[in-house]
């Protein structure tokens, strides 16, 4: 009932629906999935989608899901993530859904792995939308630097041995795997996982992330 800030420009509203202020929801309704692709591409990566640059409403609303414990945020990003999906595996194909994981620091600090809950909100609207949807957790992410102070080769090498599979495995998976993430920058920690991935069952078909960085100019 009182005034909070929006999510997406910072702006004081009354009424906030989703914390996020008609404006910025606008905005965010106005993207549209498309094809991206991190140069150079690291090996190993898949077909990137994403919903737009990382820039603008977008980009704050990450944040302050992220880093400032707004977790009401979680379904309205996983909807805007099921859009990426929906526009990177065809209508017929099964999907499972495959978030890059948290560190257990992380998730501690963020009360919880901030993917895996954009992957159940994302699952839940395809298969409002009638597409056959699983989430997968075939993966467990090690102890790493923050990537914040790391240049790009020490990103690549840390987000190399980053990842474990766990000892359940992913059986047969008769789907389109999807790697879920927030952000793509150089796109290694996507790779990564695919090749994670790809080493204990199906390669991954495509990736699906809400953001991507844009490379700046000197």
């Amino acid at each position: 009932m009182l005034p909070a800030d929006c999510a997406g420009c910072r702006e004081r509203r009354p009424g906030l629906r989703h914390g996020v202020c008609p404006e910025c929801v606008g905005t965010l309704e106005a993207l549209r999935p498309g094809p991206v692709r991190p140069t150079p591409a690291p090996p190993g990566l898949p077909p990137c989608y994403a919903l737009g640059p990382y820039a603008g409403p977008l980009r704050e609303a990450l944040l302050a899901y992220k880093e400032h414990g707004r977790h009401g945020l979680a379904r309205p990003l996983g909807a805007l993530l099921a859009e990426v999906v929906a526009v990177a595996v065809e209508p017929a194909r099964p999907v499972a859904l495959v978030p890059v994981p948290d560190t257990a620091a992380a998730a501690r600090a963020r009360y919880g792995d901030h993917l895996d809950r954009l992957a159940r909100h994302c699952a839940e609207r395809l298969r409002h939308a009638g597409r056959s949807v699983r989430v997968l957790r075939p993966l467990r992410a090690l102890p790493r630097p923050d990537s914040v102070t790391l240049d790009s080769a020490g990103r690549a090498a840390a987000a190399e041995a980053a990842f474990r599979s766990r000892s359940t495995g992913r059986g047969g998976v008769d789907a389109t795997v999807v790697v879920l993430d927030d952000i793509v920058t150089t796109g290694v920690t996507l790779a990564a996982v695919s090749r994670a991935l790809s080493a204990t069952g199906p390669a991954p078909a495509v990736a699906a992330v809400l953001a991507a960085t844009e490379k700046r100019h000197r």
